[in-house]
């Protein structure tokens, strides 16, 4: 890790932050990113006090705004010299209120902005940046919750509930992987995606009113596997629980279906194609 440069997002609280902690003391350099500036210089004093000699830098950006996810890749684009690996980490749960429908800066739903819009705009905008430094790899921290996503409805304008959007959300994630891990085959890239534990002590799980059965360290261990556990080297577009390889929800698996959501994704993160 002495040379590795990593990217987490949502470091603030939960998994994130537990990524951070435990990364820390391999060296090497840490991006973490947040979009509370004051909690986000927390972590990052955490982290520079668990691993002195880890070169620890920060982004703030508001990944419910794709203006301000573009902005920030552009930062890390003039200011990293490489980019080894990114843990999409951030996330946005159920909700508080889980009958209110938000809307994230571009007017679309914010579950499916944050969890799905959100890291595939920035991994597309990275990809330069990636591809320089390949080896390296992407970890998109999905969920076992998942649900079929419905294109006549994709918002979910009607019936809205923010578990069910979440759920959506993060099958686009995984649909998005799969897609993502075929294009990108040649380039020493690769793109994954897991849960990586059953209800962790996340705000969140306990915002949505569940009950947490297990610690964030859970999580840690089988995403930092998929980060550097170089027996994984060459293996992209999976979906693992935990730490085995795994079948994502059929609509996964459905060419014509992934098809129409990379379509919509792209018009949506402003990328034609």
């Amino acid at each position: 890790m002495t040379q590795h440069t990593t990217l987490i997002t949502g470091v603030t609280h939960g998994m994130g932050r537990a990524l951070a902690l435990d990364l820390a003391p391999l060296g090497g350099t840490l991006l973490l990113h947040g979009r509370n500036a004051e909690r986000l210089e927390g972590v990052a004093a955490e982290a520079r006090a668990a691993g002195p000699g880890t070169t620890v830098r920060t982004y703030l950006a508001d990944l419910s705004d794709l203006d301000q996810v573009h902005a920030m890749a552009a930062r890390i684009r003039a200011s990293e010299p490489r980019l080894d690996g990114v843990i999409h980490n951030a996330v946005a749960g159920g909700g508080e209120r889980p009958l209110v429908r938000e809307l994230s800066g571009q007017g679309h739903e914010l579950r499916f902005a944050v969890n799905h819009l959100a890291p595939y705009a920035l991994t597309r905008a990275l990809l330069p940046l990636l591809i320089a430094s390949a080896p390296a790899r992407v970890v998109n921290v999905a969920s076992i919750g998942q649900e079929a996503v419905d294109f006549d409805d994709v918002m979910l304008e009607r019936d809205y509930e923010g578990l069910r959007a979440y759920c959506r959300s993060k099958l686009a994630m995984i649909m998005a992987t799969f897609e993502l891990g075929a294009e990108l085959e040649g380039t020493g890239v690769t793109v994954n995606a897991l849960h990586p534990a059953h209800l962790m002590d996340t705000p969140g799980v306990r915002d949505y009113g569940l009950t947490p059965v297990t610690t964030t360290e859970e999580g840690v261990r089988p995403t930092v596997r998929l980060l550097l556990d170089p027996d994984l080297a060459t293996v992209t577009g999976r979906y693992f629980d935990r730490f085995t390889e795994a079948r994502a929800h059929e609509q996964a698996y459905d060419a014509a279906a992934r098809e129409r959501l990379m379509s919509l994704t792209h018009r949506l993160v402003g990328r034609a194609g």
